[in-house]
């Protein structure tokens, strides 16, 4: 993809800020990043919205840990490999168990009020965990208690400055080196930010899809940035889809927490059929790749836009209590969840794949370190387990944190601004933007959804180029433009790893490979930028990694 730092750079841009850390994304991740940073040390977190506007904030289900004296480390660790499709690594899978019950605490010390049962953390399931270890707050509103402590902390910090509505254009890059990143405040012409250390820590890219569990901030813009930054991704056919997202024509989709199944919920189809016994011993307990995937068969069998969920048989006053914000989304819709079935289907929820880091969240690139839901860490495989997505956001955030200032520390106190020169080209007035969007959204969800096949992902790779060819050519000036560059050049990635990918694993399920092939493909794919491929904007370049070694089980 072309560079984009230009806007306007006939003339140069005199506006430079110059800070020890730069964090990119304002989420769980990002705030725990900024915070692992030494007290003397200069933090500056963006964040493209409001700092509460993440998918950490809407994050229902809860911290996934062995809290319970009866739980062991080695359980959440099998259930995690389980859910992963042999495709995690064993030793970070590890590390980040066996690190939970830490983090948790500390999020406890920082004021976050998870809920309690008779004096003692309340401990819930949900679907692929073999357990109760999952803390929760609020109810079903967890990810928004944490948000709210851990926010806090961050703002009375003082050496932590936090820009929000600011949009991320592009990384500056020079000799093989991150040097932090091209924004725009506040709507206002880019800026250049001058970082010894940045961290990457944007989230998903749900909005690449229409059906989407995400808020509208979630564009790919982190798989963008580093992408045409020359950092490798990895996994990028591996989007999990949410089981069980309200479905109401014509409204928002609403996420209903996985969690509603762990308190004893019940799918049922058209026909009020319990269906899940059908498809899995599991049954509704199931991990989300193989409820999805029902689902999805059981509508088609029906013929029927969705399924439902059914809380008649319990308790009223438990229904209530547990899963207040649930009850609340519904009852816009007239549906009273302690009695009222609750229409629901799969939609994007998180994304599996990302930017390829190690265990410290350091990326291929000198001075870029990344964390959370941005990155493939191999924690997850090819399907996140519940409940482990706010787990690596923090312990991700405080090793990417930790190892970014320490490196900052290690490197000179003088900076200085480099020169940049990059060709400028008119921008675009007459692009719809809208519609295109509307259209990769739309393609998305029908060829490179729950389901995939070969015809369907090559159609959705001819039309996401078609898009490409012209509106990667064009300068935007405003983040609507930047961000459907991001997610088309996002929707590239996916599709073509995609159609790399010929069995079925995980998230990733094909239709003409139904077939999980450990013998060809228990490995990953990697991309990056192919600048020398010819085409007027830069294409993926995939290529297979090395076999992993099979995991040892105890």
């Amino acid at each position: 993809m072309i560079p984009r730092y230009l806007v306007s750079f006939q003339a140069p841009l005199a506006n430079h800020y110059f800070t020890d850390l730069l964090v990119i994304g304002g989420g769980l991740a990002g705030l725990r990043a900024a915070n692992a940073a030494r007290a003397d040390q200069n933090v500056l977190v963006v964040t493209k919205d409001k700092l509460a506007e993440s998918n950490s904030q809407y994050a229902q289900g809860g911290i996934a840990g062995v809290l319970d004296p009866e739980d062991r480390f080695e359980d959440h660790v099998a259930d995690t490999l389980d859910a992963g499709g042999n495709l995690c690594h064993p030793d970070v899978v590890d590390m980040v168990v066996r690190e939970a019950p830490r983090r948790i605490e500390e999020l406890i010390d920082w004021g976050t009020r998870f809920d309690q049962l008779s004096g003692a953390l309340a401990l819930g399931r949900e679907g692929g965990h073999s357990r109760q270890r999952i803390v929760h707050a609020l109810g079903d509103e967890t990810g928004k208690e944490v948000m709210r402590a851990v926010i806090q902390r961050s703002r009375a910090a003082p050496n932590i400055a936090i820009w929000e509505q600011t949009f991320t254009i592009d990384l500056l890059t020079h000799e093989g080196r991150c040097h932090g990143a091209l924004i725009s405040r506040d709507g206002t012409p880019p800026m250049l930010v001058w970082a010894k250390q940045t961290i990457l820590c944007t989230g998903g890219s749900g909005q690449v899809y229409r059906e989407s569990t995400n808020p509208p901030v979630a564009t790919g813009d982190g798989f963008s940035v580093a992408y045409r930054a020359g950092v490798e991704l990895r996994d990028m056919e591996f989007c999990q889809f949410h089981p069980t997202v309200l479905y109401i024509a014509g409204a928002s989709r609403s996420l209903i927490t996985e969690a509603i199944r762990g308190e004893g919920a019940l799918l049922l189809d058209h026909d009020g059929k319990r269906f899940m016994p059908d498809y899995d011993p599991r049954a509704e307990l199931a991990p989300r790749d193989v409820v999805s995937q029902s689902i999805i068969r059981q509508m088609a069998k029906t013929n029927h836009p969705c399924v439902y969920l059914s809380l008649a048989h319990l308790p009223a006053k438990l229904v209530r209590e547990r899963f207040p914000g649930i009850a609340k989304a519904c009852f816009k819709f007239g549906i009273d969840i302690t009695q009222d079935p609750i229409p629901v289907r799969p939609g994007a929820h998180y994304m599996v794949g990302g930017v390829t880091v190690d265990s410290r969240g350091q990326t291929g690139l000198p001075g870029l370190w990344a964390a959370g839901e941005v990155t493939s860490s191999g924690l997850h495989g090819a399907n996140r387990l519940a409940s482990n997505s706010l787990l690596e956001g923090l312990v991700y955030g405080a090793h990417a944190g930790e190892a970014a200032s320490q490196a900052a520390d290690d490197m000179p106190d003088s900076m200085r601004a480099i020169r940049i020169g990059n060709p400028a080209t008119p921008p675009s007035n007459d692009y719809d933007i809208a519609d295109v969007r509307a259209s990769l959204k739309s393609l998305m969800g029908r060829w490179v959804g729950v389901q995939r096949d070969e015809a369907g992902l090559r159609e959705a790779a001819a039309a996401v180029d078609s898009f490409c060819s012209y509106a990667m050519q064009h300068q935007f000036r405003e983040v609507a433009g930047w961000e459907l560059q991001n997610l088309l050049c996002t929707a590239q990635m996916m599709t073509r790893a995609a159609l790399a990918r010929t069995e079925s694993r995980g998230v990733h399920f094909r239709l003409d490979h139904q077939l999980t092939d450990d013998r060809n493909w228990r490995r990953h794919l990697t991309i990056r930028i192919d600048r020398d491929g010819g085409q007027p904007y830069p294409e993926p370049l995939l290529d297979s990694a090395p076999e992993l070694p099979e995991p040892a089980r105890g």
